[in-house]
C-alpha cells in the first residue's frame, strides 16, 4: 500500500519570482509513487473557514490525489480508512500555503478534506481517476472516531453535502 508524503517543489527564484516543476512523473516514481493523471480540478474558496471533506471514491473508481494551494492557505487533512493499514483510523494535517512550496499526495483509501485559513484560497488537484458520483462517499469532518484537529476560526462555511455524511465505525468500516 501506498503511504502518504509530503512534496517539497523545488523553485528557482530570481528578481521576478519562481518556477518550480509541480509534478515530474519520474521524480514520483523515485520514490515509490506511480501516478497517471486523469483529471485535474481546481477549487476556489472566498472566505476563510470554509471547509470542504472528508471525501474519497470508493473502488474500483479509488483515487490518489496530489494537492497544492496556489494562493491563499488551507489546512489539509487526510485519513487512512485502509483497513489493513497499520495506521488505519489516523488522520495527518498540513499547513498548504502558496508561499511554502508543499503538495500533499493522497494515497488510494484516504478521505481528504480541507479548511481555508485565508480568504481567496485556491486549490490545485490532480487525480489518477475520473470524478465518478456513484462511487463517491465520504465521512463527517467532525466524526469522534478520529477526533480531528481542525484549527480554531470564526466559522466554519460547510456544504449540507459535507454536513450529511454519516460517522465511520472503526469496527466494521474501511475501504
Amino acid at each position: 500500500m501506498n503511504q502518504a508524503k509530503l512534496i517539497k517543489i523545488e523553485p528557482i527564484e530570481d528578481h521576478r519570482g519562481y518556477f518550480a516543476r509541480s509534478f515530474c512523473e519520474n521524480e514520483l516514481n523515485a520514490h515509490g509513487i506511480d501516478f497517471s493523471v486523469k483529471q485535474a480540478n481546481i477549487a476556489f474558496n472566498k472566505s476563510a473557514g470554509t471547509l470542504r471533506g472528508m471525501h474519497f471514491q470508493l473502488p474500483p473508481y479509488a483515487e490518489d490525489k496530489i494537492v497544492t494551494c496556489t494562493s491563499g492557505a488551507l489546512y489539509d487533512v487526510i485519513i487512512d480508512l485502509n483497513r489493513e493499514s497499520s495506521t488505519f483510523g489516523q488522520w495527518y494535517g498540513v499547513n498548504l500555503t502558496s508561499e511554502n512550496c508543499l503538495s500533499l499526495y493522497v494515497p488510494k483509501g484516504f478521505a481528504h478534506g480541507y479548511l481555508t485559513l485565508l480568504n481567496d484560497t485556491s486549490i490545485h488537484y490532480m487525480v489518477t481517476e475520473k470524478y465518478t458520483p456513484t462511487h463517491e462517499s465520504g465521512v463527517r469532518w467532525d466524526d469522534p472516531a478520529f477526533s480531528i484537529d481542525w484549527p480554531e476560526t470564526v466559522s466554519k462555511i460547510i456544504s449540507d453535502k459535507d454536513n450529511k455524511w454519516t460517522n465511520f465505525s472503526l469496527e466494521t468500516d474501511g475501504v
